[in-house]
């Protein structure tokens, strides 16, 4: 039987519960191991995917009440370019609908039969499901099934951690999957069993699995404390950078929009760039020149992706608090992508999460150079409907000029316009001007130095004294 036609028999639908014979509890036991890698099925890596191999997966998607099948179709897409990034390859999926998740097993006990008769067809070593299972369901499902069942929190889990590379990304990935395996631990056979009576060890004592929960726990706590030192040093560079009265720019987007592209385009940041999901995890910030003389810190952040797991979140706070504290967001979205307004909305439900969804925000459409049906690509189309836009591309260096330009306006309207006579005693104050501010023009007159320049809130206020007339002065004249 072909995997197409495996696909095909397994369909849509489920049968009510009440139509399937009650499973055996201990079904899938006469299987002592499969090739899979995490549970109780085997496997050789410390991953949740196997990687001396590349494994068979069988995807799953549930279309719940409130939700279409083209929108589980499109999720279904993109895990498998997860799994595929994994190791791993996807041979069949198979869709649900039902009106809400089975408590017990997530998609019920008739479809999860189906699922296993699938799974046997084509020798799959893994079941991967496109939601979050609960540890119960994730356990009941590995009886039923008899092989590894994984949901898309585990994959990207695995994902993020052949990627992590930096000391603080290793630290945060093993975070995340820690809080993710602490609620799964379960006794499996002898391994977790008592420890043994002897002097000084005499009554029950502990179980092997309150051990293993223990140390996975006192993990976790030397985590967050790593972490914490992390993000304490993260804040004292913010404030020195605030002193140099430079703004800060976050490059935010979907995984593989291109973002580690685009900043090694514009500042020659030499960041890893490869055409999969989540090929960097580390920010990188690098000094980039604006057409208007001023300097802005640009950061690479990681990439998001749909239904992006609540631990990786948490983990990666450190690193996200650089888009949360940036003056202005550059949201880098994938102008030749099949769905670049689902992406959109899914970066802004993430940067909503860790606080940023208040930061201004300038989106970029890259991949300008790839023409769509027509001969305008679809970057060009997309800038066309959302106004203030604009259509790159990191690849051929088209429109980045522009790109510079819009920048350096949304910064400098973040800055006031201010008119001052700073007396000729006074070349400090002078001095200090032209190193926070932009002075647009100068003029010498009797008592001092005329000034028209553009300066930060605080600076202003700094220099109030100085001011001609600030009720009076311009708030947005153009730039000379």
């Amino acid at each position: 039987m072909t995997e197409r036609n495996v696909a095909r028999i397994f369909d849509d639908t489920d049968l009510p519960d009440d139509e399937v014979e009650p499973l055996d509890a201990e079904a899938g036991s006469d299987q002592d191991s499969h090739r899979g890698a995490f549970g109780d099925f085997g496997g050789e890596s410390d991953g949740l995917i196997e990687r001396t191999f590349r494994e068979r997966i069988v995807l799953v998607g549930v279309t719940t009440a409130g939700h279409d099948p083209e929108e589980t179709d499109a999720s279904l897409d993109e895990l498998a370019l997860l799994i595929d990034t994994a190791g791993a390859d996807a041979v069949v999926r198979l869709h649900q609908r039902r009106s809400a998740p089975d408590a017990a097993t997530y998609v019920g006990k008739g479809k999860a039969q189906e699922i296993k008769q699938a799974a046997v067809a084509v020798d799959c070593d893994t079941v991967v499901f496109d939601d979050e299972l609960t540890p119960a369901q994730q356990h009941n499902l590995e009886k039923i099934l008899g092989r590894s069942a994984l949901d898309r929190t585990a994959v990207i889990l695995d994902i993020f951690a052949q990627n992590a590379s930096s000391q603080e990304g290793k630290a945060q990935v093993e975070l995340a999957q820690l809080r993710y395996r602490l609620p799964r631990l379960r006794a499996t056979g002898r391994t977790f069993s008592q420890q043994g009576g002897g002097i000084g060890t005499r009554g029950p004592g502990e179980t092997q699995l309150e051990v293993d929960r223990r140390r996975l726990v006192r993990r976790i706590h030397k985590l967050e404390a790593d972490l914490r030192k992390v993000q304490g040093h993260r804040e004292t560079q913010s404030k020195q950078r605030s002193r140099t009265r430079n703004r800060a720019v976050a490059l935010v987007g979907y995984t593989n929009a291109g973002k580690s592209s685009l900043l090694n385009r514009l500042t020659e940041a030499d960041v890893l760039v490869e055409d999969r999901l989540f090929a960097t995890l580390d920010a990188t910030t690098r000094r980039l020149p604006l057409p208007g003389g001023e300097t802005v810190f640009a950061t690479d952040t990681v990439g998001f992706v749909r239904k992006l797991p609540h631990q990786l979140v948490t983990a990666f706070k450190t690193t996200l608090d650089v888009v949360r504290d940036a003056d202005l967001l550059v949201h880098v979205v994938d102008g030749s992508g099949p769905d670049p307004e689902g992406s959109m909305a899914a970066v802004r439900e993430v940067l909503d999460e860790i606080g940023a969804g208040d930061v201004p925000e300038l989106l970029v459409f890259n991949k300008a150079d790839r023409l769509g049906a027509s001969a305008m690509s679809g970057s060009h189309r997309l800038a066309e409907r959302f106004e203030g836009s604009v259509a790159v591309s990191a690849h051929s260096g088209e429109n980045l000029d522009h790109l510079l330009a819009v920048v350096g306006d949304r910064v400098r309207s973040m800055t006031e316009l201010a008119e001052l006579i700073i007396p000729w005693d006074r070349g400090d104050v002078l001095a200090s001007v032209h190193r926070e501010g932009q002075v647009l023009s100068e003029s010498a007159e009797e008592h001092g130095m005329r000034l028209k320049a553009r300066l930060e809130p605080a600076s202003l206020g700094a220099l109030r004294e100085y001011l001609v007339e600030p009720s009076q002065a311009p708030s947005d004249p153009e730039t000379p």
